[in-house]
């Protein structure tokens, strides 16, 4: 079975919530692999340059390129249920908007934006965090990024990430606009249960349903212990093999144990004001593609 509706970006601004939002519904099943990455690299041998040499494809290594491999993660859903998986790369990469309109042409497809200037730091910070970033000062990953995208980096494409407008054209191109829905991510910070009950209703399952709101999952930031980050980080498998049958409150325990060792410091001013300015024009595309004001997006104050 293929999916009938898709949580398609953007990275780091609230995916993985939308995705734990639709899955505690009974009428939705969600893919156990949350980022098969399909649509973006189906039927592709993955040449991704990586930064450190422990990340092969500098990619989720669950990426699946083959369909029969891809349907097979939806074998458990009931035949009435919503299925859906939540690939950020689908947003992003430009084969995706095609590979889905020719496979799952009727899909409702889900977004979530953040201000681009705060998801790229975030980004930064999730990769620091994981050792994935081989430079710690944000403007000098910023200053690599034309050169990474040149030598086929997945990874550190800080800005190029944060052209929204870009991406969204792509699908309203191939894609009724009633078949896409764009949430900011702060509505998911200020209304949750709104955006719950919107997201259900556009899937088409009951929006009276109210899920727990209150998990706070992947946060980014820079480790105060970088032995304790690499221990939790090693016994991530694990902790995921074994969550279906772990108490919910063990689960939320090891997330909040592994967010508490996190810090974000403070973006340099300057940066910020520099990332402003390359988001504006972006930015301003945008409010008309969705139909919502983001002049707070452009202050150059956090």
């Amino acid at each position: 079975m293929l999916p009938t509706f898709l949580i398609i970006g953007a990275m780091k601004s609230g995916t993985t919530a939308l995705y734990d939002m639709a899955g505690s519904h009974p009428e939705i099943f969600m893919s156990p692999v949350k980022e098969p990455n399909f649509f973006a690299f189906a039927d592709r041998e993955l040449d991704f340059q990586a930064p450190i040499d422990r990340s092969p494809h500098g990619i989720n290594h669950t990426s699946i390129t083959d369909r029969e491999v891809y349907e097979a993660l939806f074998d458990e859903a009931d035949p009435d249920q919503a299925r859906g998986e939540a690939s950020h790369t689908s947003l992003y990469w430009p084969d995706a908007a095609d590979t889905i309109h020719r496979l799952v042409p009727d899909a409702r497809l889900v977004v979530i934006l953040r201000n681009p200037v705060e998801r790229a730091y975030s980004e930064f910070l999730h990769f620091v965090r994981d050792d994935d970033e081989p430079r710690t000062d944000f403007a000098d990953a910023l200053e690599a990024e034309p050169d990474r995208i040149e030598r086929n980096w997945a990874l550190g494409r800080y800005v190029d990430r944060g052209r929204y407008d870009e991406q969204l054209e792509r699908y309203l191109q191939r894609f009724d606009r009633e078949q896409l829905q764009v949430f900011l991510h702060e509505d998911l910070s200020d209304t949750p249960t709104d955006v719950a009950r919107a997201l259900f209703e556009h899937v088409g399952v009951d929006p009276s349903f109210v899920p727990d709101t209150d998990r706070r999952v992947n946060k980014s930031g820079v480790p105060q212990s970088r032995w304790m980050h690499r221990m939790l980080r090693a016994l991530q498998p694990v902790r995921e093999a074994v969550d279906p049958v772990l108490p919910e409150t063990v689960v939320d325990w090891a997330t909040a144990l592994k967010n508490r060792n996190l810090q974000k410091p403070s973006m340099d001013p300057a940066v910020r004001r520099r990332l402003v300015d390359t988001f504006r024009p972006h930015v301003r595309r945008l409010e008309g593609l969705i139909d919502r004001d983001l002049s707070h997006w452009l202050d150059t104050e956090p």
